[in-house]
């Protein structure tokens, strides 16, 4: 389990103790409290820490020995155990590396790590290709539409259809998100996630990214991924077939289930999740405004432009966020930035970690330029 400090890390490692499936291996990037106790609550587990303090690595070693390594392949070194599910649950492009390491040995990978495939989706498709390994999406829309897809064939597929809640700001003109606050941005009505992931949220570039996640996970052109947004979240996602029907992948919102369905698949486990009910239920759906929401647009392009396009939404849209949670700039400006950002940076083909590493300093560089400044 790598990122076991954050949301889904820590759902993971309740739903593999609820599985009974042993924990061989667990890593974040800092050498928190959380980690320590989580690797005392696992003392057969092994222990990465990508980037510690040496007050960090010193306690860490003093506790735990031999069992725990250090530095940026730490998680590539975990992930690349033979006979293990992976799951990828670090923030940002950091999770790149630890997803093809993952993947060339062979192992399962159930990715919540949506960026490895927005910045590096080239590159962990000819992984899979190479090591044979397996990919299962944690997301729960990618997971609601794996598991709408399964059986099917993708010839009788005629689009997907991906679920946004619309965030905290759904119904708003462009021009009333002028002076939005921090705080604002990050109250979604629906889910309790990180500071990142939620302004992506807010902006729906999150949305973007899992237009782009898809597209490499499924295999599906761009001109057959729509977003719908669905505020009441109930509906994780859709799939529209060649003869009319479509096949939805409903419950409460609640992390858990796909977490459990990419460790169990192809099987499914009891879970603790409540039973759903039907009665009483009011569910909507509106197209998404993509004049108040560009992000999602930027999204599209990107993804349109292909090789190194969408390394670039992510490097500068991380640095954006950034600059606007630190109230160095304002909301409507992070869309700006991103834009400015692709636009300058001509795409280029993608086929090694070393591209997309090279790609998102580019784009960091620049974008930290246009946000007024280093973070």
């Amino acid at each position: 389990m790598l990122g076991v400090t954050g949301s889904i890390g820590r759902q993971s490692l309740e739903v593999a103790a609820r599985l009974g499936t042993p924990v061989a291996a667990i890593g974040a990037r800092r050498g928190s409290d959380e980690l320590l106790a989580a690797a005392q609550a696992h003392p057969e587990a092994l222990v990465g820490v990508a980037a510690p303090t040496p007050t960090e690595q010193d306690r860490f070693t003093g506790a735990l020995g031999s069992r725990v390594s250090f530095g940026s392949e730490a998680m590539a070194d975990l992930a690349s155990a033979p006979g293990s599910i992976v799951v990828n649950g670090i923030v940002g492009s950091a999770g790149l590396p630890a997803s093809v390491a993952a993947l060339e040995a062979g192992n399962r990978l159930a990715l919540a790590n949506k960026e490895s495939l927005v910045a590096g989706g080239p590159v962990v498709l000819a992984a899979l290709q190479r090591g044979g390994g397996e990919m299962i999406p944690v997301d729960s829309e990618h997971s609601a539409l794996a598991q709408c897809l399964a059986g099917e064939s993708l010839d009788s597929v005629r689009r997907l259809i991906l679920s946004a809640s619309g965030g905290p700001f759904r119904g708003r003109t462009g021009e009333s998100l002028d002076g939005v606050t921090v705080q604002e941005a990050l109250d979604h009505p629906t889910w309790e996630m990180g500071p990142r992931i939620t302004i992506d949220s807010a902006t729906l570039m999150n949305k973007a990214f899992e237009v782009i996640e898809a597209h490499f996970l499924f295999g599906i052109d761009f001109d057959r991924i729509d977003v719908v947004v669905h505020p009441q979240s109930i509906v994780h996602s859709l799939v529209e077939f060649v003869d009319g029907s479509l096949k939805a992948q409903m419950g409460e919102p609640d992390m858990r289930v796909p977490i459990q369905w990419a460790i169990t698949y192809p099987q499914r486990a009891p879970g603790t999740v409540a039973r759903f009910s039907l009665t009483g239920r009011d569910l909507t759906f509106e197209e998404p405004d993509l004049n108040a929401f560009p992000c999602l647009r930027l999204g599209y392009q990107a993804g349109r432009a292909g090789g190194s396009a969408p390394a670039v939404l992510n490097a500068a849209d991380e640095i954006a966020v950034q600059a606007f949670l630190e109230r160095r700039i304002g909301f409507t400006s992070i869309a700006a930035i991103v834009e400015q950002t692709l636009d300058a940076i001509e795409p280029r083909p993608l086929e090694s970690i070393e591209d997309v590493a090279m790609v998102d300093r580019e784009a960091r560089a620049l974008a930290h330029s246009l946000a007024g400044g280093s973070c």
